[in-house]
């Protein structure tokens, strides 16, 4: 399986997800900068966490106006796999590719811990190596994380199984304590109608070996990797 990991100009995450795919899961992977006009040679694009452009404006804003996301849009319409975290999830959103917006967290503040994820849909791209209603301890890391979509929109997504992750408490319960950031519905993690474009807060990537605490985000990773494998 190829990934390429976009690079945008303020990205800090891009190294990190490119050691997972290359290193540990000993898959082929390149980085794709910003201005690359053609995506079409990778399995699996991922667009990483950071500070894209500096967050202004709003986090993601003018990153979706890099050339590289109308071929990002293009890969994601014709059915490609693309995944972003944090700042990749707030791009995918700025770029229409996933409903809603972030806005700040409740706190005011930038949060960077470890939180509790229940996997609410275990059968799609992302998650097929998962149980439904598993909990998953995997790190949050943002300022920004504060998931919002109409009431319409909202119940779509519930009812079509496209939250994919929620913030719950160490025994699956999605409370308003375990909630970090204020998000809507206790939403972590969403993915589009067809399923091959997900967005997640969390860091896969720093939940991937023991020796940073967790390796629960594997779950994400083998998941893609499987489903391209079973695709054929």
């Amino acid at each position: 399986m190829r990934f390429g990991v976009v690079v945008f100009p303020g990205s800090n995450c891009e190294a990190d997800c490119y050691y997972v795919i290359d290193k540990v899961l000993r898959e082929d992977v390149d980085y794709v900068w910003h201005k690359e006009k053609d995506v079409s040679s990778y399995d699996c694009l991922v667009l990483p966490g950071g500070f894209s452009y500096g967050d202004y404006l709003r986090c993601g804003a003018i990153a979706r106006f890099s050339p590289v996301m109308e071929a990002v849009t293009e890969f994601a319409r014709e059915g490609g796999l693309v995944i972003g975290i944090c700042n990749g999830f707030q791009i995918l959103l700025e770029a229409g590719l996933l409903p809603g917006a972030m806005l700040r967290n409740t706190s005011l503040h930038f949060i960077c811990r470890f939180v509790n994820l229940r996997v609410e849909n275990a059968s799609t791209p992302w998650t097929n190596r998962a149980e439904p209603g598993q909990v998953l301890r995997i790190p949050i890391a943002h300022n920004e994380g504060n998931y919002v979509v109409d009431p319409a929109t909202h119940r779509r997504l519930v009812e079509e199984g496209r939250v994919i992750l929620r913030y719950c408490d160490s025994e699956g319960e999605a409370t308003p304590e375990s909630n970090p950031n204020g998000s809507l519905d206790n939403i972590a993690g969403i993915c589009n109608e067809g399923f091959n474009v997900f967005g997640l807060m969390p860091h896969p990537e720093r939940a991937s070996e023991e020796m940073l605490g967790s390796t629960d985000g594997l779950v994400i990773w083998e998941s893609v990797i499987e489903h391209y494998r079973e695709r054929g």
